[in-house]
């Protein structure tokens, strides 16, 4: 589809994290997850690796492992957990979370096989416009359902689904603006 901008965009081809192990990376999201790792890459010079995994739709979500990565810096570089346990506020240019799509009726059993996975995850969110953000029962102003979980290395993920159709209604806010614009 192409934009005003007059680029056409196809989704997302890859997002690429940084792992600190990555066979305990290949566990989780083959293993535990069931994405099927689709390309392999040794990095030169003893850089590290670069594996792929298709988490479906045609896109991919991939992983660097470096030998001398410096660690993970949880409420930095990334939340410092789910959104039900603190502050979901990371860095300017982190990576905050992942949402893969999943199917709207499958989301409730999916987050019963994360848990007998032993996937420690949240009950399913139903994001609306309250207040809160949040309402315990689905009801017709829930636009998205969702589960967070995280990774092996702390990763947020989430598993949403849109419930329904976005429209112009749905965009109804004025951009934030920085108190000093010129510090960034």
């Amino acid at each position: 589809m192409e934009h005003a901008g007059g680029f056409e965009f196809r989704g997302i081809n890859h997002l690429a994290l940084v792992c600190s192990d990555m066979e305990r990376t290949v566990d989780f999201y083959s293993g535990v997850l069931g994405m099927p790792l689709i390309k392999t890459i040794e990095l030169p010079d003893g850089m590290g690796q670069h594996f792929f995994f298709d988490c479906g739709g045609g896109d991919a979500l991939a992983f660097f492992w470096f030998p001398d990565a410096p660690p993970a810096l949880p409420g930095v570089s990334a939340p410092a957990s789910r959104p039900d346990r603190g502050d979901l506020t990371s860095a300017i240019s982190s990576m905050n979370h992942v949402a893969f799509a999943v199917p709207t009726e499958h989301i409730d059993a999916y987050r019963d096989r994360l848990a007998a996975k032993g996937i420690d995850c949240t009950e399913v969110w139903n994001h609306d416009d309250s207040e809160l953000g949040v309402a315990k029962e689905l009801h017709d102003g829930v636009f998205v359902r969702s589960i967070y979980f995280q990774d092996p290395d702390g990763i947020l993920l989430e598993f949403a689904c849109w419930t329904r159709s976005l429209d112009a209604r749905d965009v109804r806010h004025a951009p934030a603006r920085a108190v000093d614009a010129s510090a960034i």
